[in-house]
């Protein structure tokens, strides 16, 4: 969950299994911490306001004199359970993170967590990828929307073993989310996985899931200046894929410009052009995805 947004409150995300259909759980409700403050808050205000009784009077008029203070004593102190909350929560969620990582690395497995914004094409390209790279490795993927199967239907569709992750509210993947993925999806040893996030270049940059390096994708029909607006997400990215070259003659982008701002927050971030649909710097793509599985220790077939 995010403290700051409250995207995925009181929601509860879900594993589909492709092959079987069937839907689990996974975690707890977001908001169930929240409930038990709540209900401790609910008792202590009850017992409170029942003292109150035998002394209306004198309660009230303490209240009023000491209003103001009070005041500023519960926002600094709302600020703080915030900070507080979130550090928790990225403590934990760290936490998981390093044990998908240490599963990954037992069996041999090479782990691409896919950001971008909606509609940057994620899933043209995996579906890309899929297909041209049959028989040569191994791939299984992740798929993470807040509702629907529509996009783990199309990887399925390309023969490739998917689970598709629901988030429900929330605007991001966590570590616990994929962690029960995995154990669904069972990827075989000396393996590529790839975990498409949820659509959004924000949120998906503060949570490791224990992957072993962020894609961050960005098309041309989106502005130069992204890099610059979610910086975050640009310096915790590995590489950065800018997709739809097919379509620079009709749209108004400075890849230059664009590089140019990538490489300003992320000086060793590495930059690919290439277009998921007409084919153009596929190959650099594919060669990379090689050269990271070798590193790994995963040769391709």
């Amino acid at each position: 969950m995010c403290t700051t947004c409250g995207c995925g409150e009181g929601a509860r995300a879900t594993v589909t299994d492709l092959a079987t259909g069937k839907v689990h759980p996974l975690g707890a409700p977001a908001h169930h911490h929240h409930g038990d403050d709540h209900d401790h808050e609910h008792d202590h205000e009850h017992d409170h306001h029942h003292h109150g009784h035998g002394h209306g009077h004198g309660h009230h008029h303490r209240d009023h004199d000491h209003g103001h203070a009070h005041h500023y004593q519960d926002r600094d102190h709302g600020r703080r359970s915030t900070v507080e909350l979130e550090q928790d929560v990225l403590a934990k969620n760290n936490l998981l993170a390093e044990r998908n990582r240490g599963w990954l690395e037992g069996r041999n497995i090479l782990a691409l967590n896919l950001v971008s914004s909606p509609g940057a094409g994620k899933t043209t390209l995996l579906e890309r990828t899929i297909r041209d790279l049959a028989g040569e490795i191994p791939i299984s993927v992740v798929e993470g929307d807040q509702e629907t199967l529509f996009d783990a239907e199309r990887i399925r569709a390309t023969g490739c073993k998917t689970v598709q992750v629901n988030t429900g509210t929330g605007c991001h993947l966590e570590a616990e989310m994929l962690g029960g993925a995995l154990k669904r999806l069972d990827p075989p040893m000396d393996s590529l996985v790839l975990v498409e996030n949820v659509g959004n270049l924000v949120c998906p940059a503060l949570f490791d899931l224990g992957e072993a390096a962020k894609v961050a994708i960005l098309s041309v029909t989106e502005g130069a200046d992204k890099p610059l607006k979610y910086p975050h997400m640009f310096r915790a990215s590995s590489l950065m894929l800018l997709n739809k070259i097919d379509l620079l003659p009709h749209v108004d982008f400075d890849v230059d410009a664009c590089i140019s701002h990538a490489r300003r927050v992320n000086p060793d971030i590495e930059v690919l052009q290439l277009s998921s649909t007409g084919g153009q710097g596929l190959e650099a793509w594919f060669h990379w995805l090689r050269a990271r599985l070798a590193a790994n220790g995963v040769a391709a077939a």
